[in-house]
This record gives C-alpha cells, structure tokens and sequence, in this order.
C-alpha cells in the first residue's frame, strides 16, 4: 500500500531532487540524484529522469512506495 503524504510550499515551485531531501525520502543530494537518474522516480506517474524538474501545486511524486503531493500555501 503506498502511503501519500501532502508537502507544503510556500514558493511557486520546488525542484523535484530539493523535494526528495525535503521529504526526508532520501538523506543527501548525492542519494536523489542518483534515485532521479536511475529513473526510481515518478511524477504525476511517469518516470522522471530531471533533477531539476520544477514541482508545482498538485504535482504528485512517487518514491520507494511512498506518494508527496505538493500543495502550495
């Protein structure tokens, strides 16, 4: 059963790899990258291979049986 947990922002955006370590899904930037690039990672359920990508609200970010929802404040 995949969990969902909802992540606020206060900004337009955050990139998916500051998102991870935001999270706490992953401990260092060295670990998301490599999760990112290795393609572990959905968004809106398509695998996403930039770690760069900008998440906004209602983005939703998949991870080791985990969702993360964006929502901005």
């Amino acid at each position: 059963m995949i969990n969902r947990e909802i992540i606020y922002i206060d900004t337009e955006f955050i990139k998916l790899q500051d998102l991870l370590k935001f999270c706490g899904a992953v401990e260092t930037g060295g670990q998301a990258k490599l999760a990112i690039q290795y393609g572990d990672v959905l968004v809106n359920g398509e695998v996403c291979t930039m770690r760069g990508k900008k998440l906004r609200d209602g983005d939703v970010v998949t991870f080791d049986e985990e969702e993360f929802e964006v929502k901005q404040r």
